[in-house]
């Protein structure tokens, strides 16, 4: 068991480890205590490259006496181009252990070892690969640096986060549709590892649509120390110790209301919370300059500094949507907001049918997926949906009932899994009913029947019953309803008696 501060030799003689974080590279950010170990250290050890120069031996040469034993640890590779048989990962591992074993001679001859770290030693960085090795054996002490994060942030002179905003730190080394995602789904963010992978970065952030709030910093509060925006770097020019910071986005200039500058976003928050939400969604919400929605689905969304919020009733969605593409006509970026996916019966289809009108042809309007209540309810019970299925809503406030008849007919004729929204509300009673004896017609009164009701949300409910025991008294408007085909399978799983439903991929041969 490692010991995690004082002075001195652990109690079987052995030497003492420290990790010395030196900060972000300018000397005077190192803190009183890593002078102080420094200082009184036996062993002085840090990385290098095959050249041999240090940039952690460079911030504390001024501390560095002449009667210190000094350990340069030279990376035997710096790229991922090596004939070791391990490999990159392989040749790293091999020089790790080796690393290590020479510092555990000198901890085990009772020196006091100093590993010296940019930054912060447990923050990306290569002193924690020793502390792996030797901290479950020798008495330890790490001394926490400034970042590089927290120095970019400070001479860009920019907050980098504020209120409940989330920060997201990510290496440059990660794939590009990884990065983007990520970009896309936070509040602000930290790109570290640029150099060779800056190209993937920058693309990352345009495919975002982040570039224009991206800065970059470079070697922060070293010499050479260079700042900018991340859309006007050459890419020839960037080395390793380099960032892409996203600051933060509360009091940040918004778009200034010049005509024709705004979009309108259509975008779907799945059936419940934040757990539904895609990385694409979050961002363009973030984004917004206004939110327009059913005030149901605003309320999911978490309230951000200067972001306007117009909510209204669940039965004006023309007005909201004319609402919404007039805003934009006025320079706004303005997200409307519905549930489930944006395009099955909710507000995508009333945007565009308004969008079309000529007043608004020169309006940019984007529709983004969001998690289905059929995807969410199928999934909670198992695989319902695993083979063909037709969606019908029962609702019929915007089609007659003999429409929704004939269809629930056609698709239970051809033996469909049928995913059934809008079933029930106060004023509409009887269509479960109807619809119940419709099908009954069609398949045999033991078809499994999932009724979801509020799934992601506080009061879910999930249980599959016969069809024909369905119930209308037990159905409404926040209930979905999955009818089974001839194929679909139901069993009770174990003492707990769950049920699990599911259609089978393959259909049987007449």
């Amino acid at each position: 068991m490692s010991e995690i501060s004082g002075n001195g030799s652990g109690s079987d003689g052995s030497g003492r480890l420290y990790g010395v974080g030196l900060g972000p590279g300018d000397p005077n950010l190192m803190t009183l205590r890593a002078v102080q170990v420094i200082g009184e250290a036996d062993v002085i050890a840090y990385h290098s490259a095959r050249h041999g120069r240090s940039i952690a031996r460079s911030i504390a040469a001024a501390h560095l006496r002449p009667d210190h034993i000094e350990e340069p640890l030279v990376y035997p590779v710096t790229t991922e181009t090596t004939d070791h048989p391990g490999g990159y990962r392989g040749a790293l591992e091999e020089f790790y252990e080796k690393a290590a074993a020479r510092l555990a001679a000198h901890l085990d001859a009772g020196r006091t070892v100093a590993v010296l770290a940019e930054g912060d030693p447990m923050f990306y960085g290569s002193y924690m690969h020793m502390h792996k090795r030797l901290a479950d054996r020798y008495a330890t002490e790490v001394i926490p640096g400034v970042t590089s994060v927290s120095a970019a942030a400070a001479r860009l002179g920019t907050p980098l986060v504020e209120g409940e905003e989330i920060l997201t730190i990510l290496p440059g080394t990660l794939p590009e549709e990884e990065l983007t995602a990520r970009l896309a789904a936070t509040d602000t963010a930290v790109v570290m590892k640029l150099g060779r992978t800056f190209p993937a970065v920058r693309g990352a952030f345009e495919a975002s649509g982040r570039l224009a709030e991206a800065r970059y910093v470079e070697r922060a509060t070293m010499a050479g120390e260079r700042t900018g925006d991340l859309a006007d770097i050459d890419p020839a020019s960037v080395p390793y110790f380099s960032v892409a910071v996203l600051p933060s986005r509360v009091d940040a200039p918004r778009p200034s209301g010049r005509q024709g500058s705004g979009e309108v976003v259509v975008v779907g928050t799945g059936p419940a919370g934040p757990l539904w939400l895609t990385p694409e969604t979050r961002g363009a919400l973030a984004a917004a300059d206004a939110l327009v929605g059913y005030t149901t689905y605003l309320d999911r969304v978490p309230a951000r500094p200067g972001q306007a919020r117009h909510g209204s009733d669940n039965k004006v969605e023309s007005e909201r949507a004319e609402f919404a593409l007039d805003l934009a006509r006025r320079g706004h970026r303005v997200a409307v907001v519905s549930g489930g996916d944006p395009g099955v019966f909710a507000m995508a289809t009333a945007v565009l049918e308004v969008v079309a009108q000529e007043e608004y042809a020169e309006i940019p309007v984007r529709v983004l997926p969001g998690v289905t209540a059929a995807n969410a309810a199928a999934a909670r019970a198992g695989a319902p949906l695993g083979h063909d299925y037709a969606t019908i809503s029962l609702s019929d406030r915007l089609k007659p009932w003999e429409v929704i008849a004939e269809r629930l007919r056609a698709a239970a004729s051809a033996d469909l899994v049928l995913a059934l929204y809008n079933p029930g509300s106060k004023s509409r009673t009887w269509q479960v009913g109807k619809a119940r004896d419709l099908l009954l017609e069609h398949r045999s009164p033991d078809t499994p029947v999932v009724l979801a009701r509020d799934v992601g949300g506080p009061t879910e409910s999930v249980r599959t019953v016969r069809l024909a025991d369905v119930d209308p008294a037990e159905v409404d408007m926040r209930t979905l309803l999955i009818v089974g085909s001839s194929q679909t399978r139901w069993v009770e799983r174990g003492a707990s008696g769950r049920s699990i439903v599911w259609t089978p991929r393959r259909y049987p041969e007449a």
